[in-house]
Protein backbone atom coordinates (compact mmCIF):
# COMPACT_ATOMS: atom_id res chain seq x y z
CA UNK A 1 0.00 0.00 0.00
CA UNK A 2 1.16 3.28 -0.96
CA UNK A 3 1.04 6.86 1.29
CA UNK A 4 0.07 10.19 -0.12
CA UNK A 5 3.79 10.63 -0.55
CA UNK A 6 4.60 7.66 -2.23
CA UNK A 7 5.86 5.80 0.42
CA UNK A 8 4.78 1.97 1.10
CA UNK A 9 4.02 0.33 4.36
CA UNK A 10 7.68 -0.28 4.65
CA UNK A 11 8.31 3.45 4.31
CA UNK A 12 10.07 2.68 0.97
CA UNK A 13 9.27 5.59 -1.40
CA UNK A 14 8.83 5.04 -5.23
CA UNK A 15 10.49 7.90 -6.85
CA UNK A 16 11.17 7.94 -10.71
CA UNK A 17 11.77 4.08 -11.05
CA UNK A 18 13.86 3.23 -7.99
CA UNK A 19 13.03 2.07 -4.20
CA UNK A 20 14.16 4.40 -1.80
CA UNK A 21 14.92 3.45 1.55
CA UNK A 22 15.10 5.17 4.85
CA UNK A 23 18.37 5.14 6.17
CA UNK A 24 17.29 2.69 9.59
CA UNK A 25 16.35 0.20 6.75
CA UNK A 26 19.95 -0.33 5.58
CA UNK A 27 21.09 -1.54 9.21
CA UNK A 28 20.84 -5.40 8.41
CA UNK A 29 23.37 -6.23 11.08
CA UNK A 30 24.90 -4.88 13.99
CA UNK A 31 28.08 -2.00 13.55
CA UNK A 32 29.64 -3.34 16.77
CA UNK A 33 28.83 -7.18 16.97
CA UNK A 34 27.98 -8.20 13.53
CA UNK A 35 24.72 -9.62 14.52
CA UNK A 36 21.91 -10.35 11.99
CA UNK A 37 19.11 -7.58 12.75
CA UNK A 38 15.95 -9.59 13.75
CA UNK A 39 13.35 -7.14 12.32
CA UNK A 40 13.10 -3.50 10.97
CA UNK A 41 13.73 -1.09 14.14
CA UNK A 42 10.20 0.07 14.58
CA UNK A 43 11.05 3.90 15.49
CA UNK A 44 13.81 5.98 14.57
CA UNK A 45 16.34 3.62 16.41
CA UNK A 46 18.32 0.43 16.34
CA UNK A 47 19.08 -1.69 19.46
CA UNK A 48 21.20 -4.88 18.61
CA UNK A 49 19.40 -7.73 20.67
CA UNK A 50 22.97 -9.51 20.97
CA UNK A 51 24.95 -7.09 22.43
CA UNK A 52 22.80 -4.06 23.30
CA UNK A 53 24.32 -1.33 20.84
CA UNK A 54 22.35 1.16 20.21
CA UNK A 55 22.34 3.69 17.27
CA UNK A 56 19.85 6.49 16.67
CA UNK A 57 18.72 7.70 13.49
CA UNK A 58 18.49 11.62 13.76
CA UNK A 59 17.68 13.80 10.80
CA UNK A 60 20.24 15.86 8.62
CA UNK A 61 20.96 19.29 9.15
CA UNK A 62 20.58 21.57 6.17
CA UNK A 63 21.10 25.58 5.88
CA UNK A 64 18.94 27.87 3.15
CA UNK A 65 19.39 31.52 2.65
CA UNK A 66 16.94 34.05 1.51
CA UNK A 67 19.40 36.33 0.62
CA UNK A 68 18.40 39.61 -0.52
CA UNK A 69 20.29 42.26 -2.90
CA UNK A 70 20.71 45.96 -3.36
CA UNK A 71 17.63 46.13 -4.98
CA UNK A 72 15.80 44.16 -2.38
CA UNK A 73 15.26 41.68 -4.19
CA UNK A 74 16.11 37.66 -3.11
CA UNK A 75 18.72 35.11 -4.93
CA UNK A 76 16.65 31.92 -6.34
CA UNK A 77 19.10 29.42 -7.73
CA UNK A 78 18.20 26.88 -10.76
CA UNK A 79 19.69 23.36 -9.67
CA UNK A 80 21.69 21.93 -11.60
CA UNK A 81 21.30 18.33 -9.77
CA UNK A 82 19.28 15.91 -8.78
CA UNK A 83 16.80 15.80 -7.13
CA UNK A 84 14.44 18.52 -7.82
CA UNK A 85 16.82 19.60 -11.36
CA UNK A 86 15.50 22.46 -12.92
CA UNK A 87 13.97 23.37 -9.73
CA UNK A 88 14.36 27.30 -8.05
CA UNK A 89 15.86 26.78 -4.55
CA UNK A 90 17.87 28.73 -2.30
CA UNK A 91 21.46 29.16 -1.66
CA UNK A 92 22.53 26.59 0.65
CA UNK A 93 23.43 22.70 1.45
CA UNK A 94 23.75 20.36 4.43
CA UNK A 95 26.07 21.27 7.84
CA UNK A 96 29.03 19.96 8.61
CA UNK A 97 30.67 18.46 11.51
CA UNK A 98 32.21 20.95 13.58
CA UNK A 99 30.16 23.56 11.85
CA UNK A 100 27.33 26.43 13.33
CA UNK A 101 24.27 26.39 10.94
CA UNK A 102 25.51 30.23 10.31
CA UNK A 103 28.89 28.83 8.96
CA UNK A 104 27.61 26.29 6.80
CA UNK A 105 25.47 29.10 5.14
CA UNK A 106 28.26 30.97 4.60
CA UNK A 107 30.05 28.14 3.01
CA UNK A 108 27.66 27.44 0.88
CA UNK A 109 26.42 30.55 -0.28
CA UNK A 110 30.37 30.95 -1.18
CA UNK A 111 30.57 27.71 -2.88
CA UNK A 112 27.17 27.89 -4.98
CA UNK A 113 27.11 31.08 -6.01
CA UNK A 114 30.07 33.07 -4.83
CA UNK A 115 28.99 35.64 -2.57
CA UNK A 116 29.48 36.99 1.05
CA UNK A 117 27.00 37.07 3.22
CA UNK A 118 25.69 39.87 6.05
CA UNK A 119 23.13 40.43 8.62
CA UNK A 120 22.03 36.97 8.71
CA UNK A 121 19.33 36.26 10.89
CA UNK A 122 17.35 32.65 11.54
CA UNK A 123 13.78 32.67 9.87
CA UNK A 124 12.73 29.37 10.75
CA UNK A 125 12.69 25.71 10.36
CA UNK A 126 11.29 23.21 8.21
CA UNK A 127 11.30 19.03 8.14
CA UNK A 128 12.43 17.82 4.66
CA UNK A 129 12.48 14.09 3.41
CA UNK A 130 16.00 14.77 0.91
CA UNK A 131 15.66 11.67 -2.23
CA UNK A 132 19.31 10.70 -3.44
CA UNK A 133 21.23 7.73 -4.77
CA UNK A 134 18.65 5.34 -3.35
CA UNK A 135 17.83 6.78 0.25
CA UNK A 136 15.56 8.76 1.75
CA UNK A 137 16.99 11.62 4.05
CA UNK A 138 15.25 12.85 6.83
CA UNK A 139 16.43 16.15 6.87
CA UNK A 140 15.72 19.32 9.35
CA UNK A 141 16.05 22.51 7.32
CA UNK A 142 17.23 25.58 8.70
CA UNK A 143 16.24 28.86 6.75
CA UNK A 144 17.99 32.18 7.49
CA UNK A 145 17.62 35.73 5.80
CA UNK A 146 20.73 37.26 4.68
CA UNK A 147 22.13 40.12 2.40
CA UNK A 148 24.70 40.53 0.12
CA UNK A 149 25.76 44.04 -0.10
CA UNK A 150 28.38 43.11 -3.27
CA UNK A 151 26.98 41.51 -6.15
CA UNK A 152 29.43 41.77 -8.54
CA UNK A 153 31.30 38.21 -7.37
CA UNK A 154 28.12 36.56 -8.75
CA UNK A 155 28.18 33.06 -10.25
CA UNK A 156 26.61 30.18 -10.91
CA UNK A 157 29.22 27.60 -9.39
CA UNK A 158 28.46 24.07 -7.49
CA UNK A 159 25.25 22.52 -8.09
CA UNK A 160 23.65 25.76 -9.71
CA UNK A 161 22.52 25.63 -13.29
CA UNK A 162 21.41 29.48 -13.04
CA UNK A 163 19.86 32.27 -10.37
CA UNK A 164 17.61 34.60 -10.46
CA UNK A 165 17.16 37.57 -8.49
CA UNK A 166 13.05 37.74 -7.74
CA UNK A 167 10.44 39.45 -5.51
CA UNK A 168 9.67 36.28 -3.04
CA UNK A 169 5.62 37.42 -3.59
CA UNK A 170 6.79 36.43 -7.07
CA UNK A 171 8.17 33.01 -7.51
CA UNK A 172 5.76 30.59 -8.50
CA UNK A 173 5.27 27.84 -5.89
CA UNK A 174 5.02 24.96 -8.27
CA UNK A 175 8.61 25.99 -9.64
CA UNK A 176 10.18 25.97 -6.21
CA UNK A 177 12.66 22.58 -5.40
CA UNK A 178 11.30 21.13 -2.04
CA UNK A 179 7.99 21.41 0.26
CA UNK A 180 10.06 22.68 3.00
CA UNK A 181 11.26 25.63 1.06
CA UNK A 182 7.48 26.31 -0.67
CA UNK A 183 6.82 26.19 3.63
CA UNK A 184 9.55 29.01 4.35
CA UNK A 185 8.81 31.23 1.37
CA UNK A 186 5.39 31.54 2.45
CA UNK A 187 5.90 32.47 6.35
CA UNK A 188 8.52 34.71 4.62
CA UNK A 189 5.62 36.14 2.46
CA UNK A 190 3.58 37.09 5.23
CA UNK A 191 5.74 39.92 6.81
CA UNK A 192 7.25 40.72 3.23
CA UNK A 193 8.50 43.50 2.61
CA UNK A 194 9.17 44.68 6.51
CA UNK A 195 10.98 41.48 7.17
CA UNK A 196 14.37 42.87 8.61
CA UNK A 197 16.48 42.78 5.75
Amino acid sequence: MRGNDGSTATGRRISKGFLSMFPREFFHHCPRCGSKRADLPADNSFRCAACGFLYYFNPAIAVAGFVSGPAGLVLFIRRAKEPARGKLALPGGFVDYDETAEEALGRETREEVNLELADVRFLCSQTNRYHYGGVTYPVLDLFFLGRADRIDSLAALDGVESFEWLDPRAAALDEIAFPSIRSALLLLRQGWPSVPR
